[in-house]
């Protein structure tokens, strides 16, 4: 019996974790189309590239997939199925057409909430509870197209990201395992996603980071998680000095003697330990660090 041919886009640890599972099956991969590493960015993480490599598959890293030249490439592959897991471009519609057991899109969240970049950022940045991943047909809008399975897990209130990530990691695989074979059989039920619900975050940049002390305490806290290592990190500007803002808390002995709803946001409570105020409390900075040349020298009443 001759086996669907898989092409498979990926990147991250989500997408080692689903092209593994695929190769420990057997299943026929016939490529990997993937993405270089940035040397901008930390690699945390395990990328698909290595186990395809181990396996022999072959590995290509186009800057634009929807170029005429990489279409019939694609096309000459033959794929009867098409798997995207965290690759972060999108796919064009006519590369989207040609497998004829369509193309599907693993994403880190409970779809419809949070479609778009970096969902478990955003996720965790809002203060949610609960996360997953969903399976889907890719269709041109990103993350809109019907769902056919998703797997949730509950995360902490003080998880950063990459602790939510870990902990949702293993959702993609079981989501993969319980439909890969309806997949490859054209027999995987779908459930049109509730537009009422969806919600749409773009990716996030460094800048992104810059810590807007008008928000409460709790906003400013779930910044700073969401993006603290390995991550760009939360930060404040003083002068052309800028504070790293790695670790935080809110609720601390220092936070709630000198908190007072006179005092400003932004405004620097005590220098050891470092409290500063938000728009509704305090948070004192556990862990911090100086870019950009030297120290700057905190005052008591300054306003960061």
């Amino acid at each position: 019996m001759i086996k669907p041919r898989i092409l498979f886009f990926g990147y991250s640890e989500v997408g080692y974790e689903c092209l593994s599972l695929l190769l420990e099956r057997g299943d026929d991969v016939v490529a990997l189309i993937t993405h270089e590493d940035n040397p901008n960015e930390k690699i945390w993480f395990k990328t698909p590239a290595v186990a395809a490599r181990e396996q022999g598959v072959a590995v290509f890293t186009p800057e634009n997939v929807n170029t005429p030249e990489w279409r019939d490439r694609i096309a000459a592959l033959q794929p009867d199925l098409i798997l995207s897991v965290y690759y972060r471009h999108m796919i064009g519609t006519r590369i989207l057409a040609l497998p004829r057991l369509g193309a599907w899109n693993m994403h880190g969240s409970l779809l419809p909430k949070y479609r778009g970049r970096a969902p478990i950022n955003w996720a965790v940045l809002h203060g949610e509870r609960r996360i997953g991943m969903t399976l889907h047909r890719m269709v041109k809008a990103p993350d809109a197209g019907a769902m056919v399975d998703q797997e949730g897990v509950d995360i902490g209130p003080r998880d950063t990201a990459e602790q939510a990530f870990r902990k949702v990691l293993p959702c993609a695989r079981k989501v993969l395992a319980r439909q890969i074979d309806a997949l490859l059989a054209g027999t995987a039920k779908e459930t049109p996603q509730d537009e009422a619900q969806a919600t749409y975050f773009g990716g996030r940049k460094p800048e992104d980071g810059r810590i807007d002390w008008t928000r409460t305490s709790d906003q400013v806290f779930n910044l700073i998680r969401a993006v603290t290592d390995p991550y760009p990190g939360a930060f404040a500007d003083v002068g052309p000095a800028r504070l790293m803002v790695w670790w935080a808390d809110t609720d601390t002995p220092a936070t709630r003697a000198l908190y007072a709803e006179s005092n400003r946001p932004g405004e620097i409570l005590s220098l050891d330990p470092l409290v500063v105020a938000a728009g509704d409390g305090a948070l004192e900075l556990t862990r911090t660090e100086w870019r950009n040349g030297t120290a700057a020298v905190l005052t008591v009443g300054q306003v960061l």
